[in-house]
């Protein structure tokens, strides 16, 4: 089935609406937590047609500053990255499940995750990605049940996530590599895997 470029606009466009309309819900959403303690919404951003989405923990201060996920020195790397396997940000959607900064860049509380993953889930119902690589042993977590980022890093594998089947690939998160050149070295090396997960997996996720 061959699609046309309106087509294709014309989901982009009814994704965008109800991207913003579960934005405005949570900026309306009083009861969140966090939410009177940072300056904006941090709501996900890139390709809405995108067949992978980066799902981080929570957004940083310059996050918090610009409204836009992955925007400080740990964006920056995240940018690096997609170039490695040449990618940019206008190829894939990139979210956090938390959309406010914690108070000093603290991980976030379970109870703050529990509050903010009914609007993650919503996000990934209206992109529809193929693959999900999660940034962070939280981001991890939440799909995989409590485990060791250090042990699960780089490793696709399908999973069954509200009833749809995703290639799902743990990572660290950029800013843990920010602060040790080893797990630099490790996230880099398992961004260049991706394409090679990816067609592993391709198969069993069809």
């Amino acid at each position: 089935m061959v699609v046309s470029r309106q087509q294709t606009d014309k989901v982009k466009m009814g994704k965008k609406e109800d991207l913003d309309k579960i934005a405005r819900e949570m900026t309306e959403n009083k009861a969140l937590p966090l939410s009177k303690t940072t300056t904006n919404l941090v709501f996900g951003n890139g390709n809405l047609n995108a067949k992978i989405m980066f799902i981080g923990e929570a957004p940083g201060y310059w996050e918090d500053q610009k409204g836009i996920p992955f925007v400080g020195a740990a964006g920056k790397l995240l940018d690096q990255l997609l170039a490695l396997i040449g990618l940019s940000r206008k190829d894939v959607f990139v979210t956090n499940i938390v959309k406010h900064r914690p108070p000093g860049n603290r991980d976030p509380l379970p109870e703050e995750i529990a509050a903010y993953k009914p609007y993650l889930d919503q996000e990934i119902k209206i992109i529809k990605p193929k693959i999900i690589i999660a940034l962070g042993r939280h981001a991890m977590n939440l799909f995989l049940g409590e485990g060791k980022i250090s042990l699960e890093h780089g490793r696709g594998r399908i999973i069954e996530y509200q009833g749809e089947k995703y290639l799902f690939i743990p990572m660290f998160h950029p800013a843990a590599a920010l602060r040790n050149s080893k797990i630099k070295e490790q996230l880099k090396d398992d961004f260049k895997k991706i394409p090679l997960e990816i067609k592993r997996l391709a198969e069993p996720l069809n």
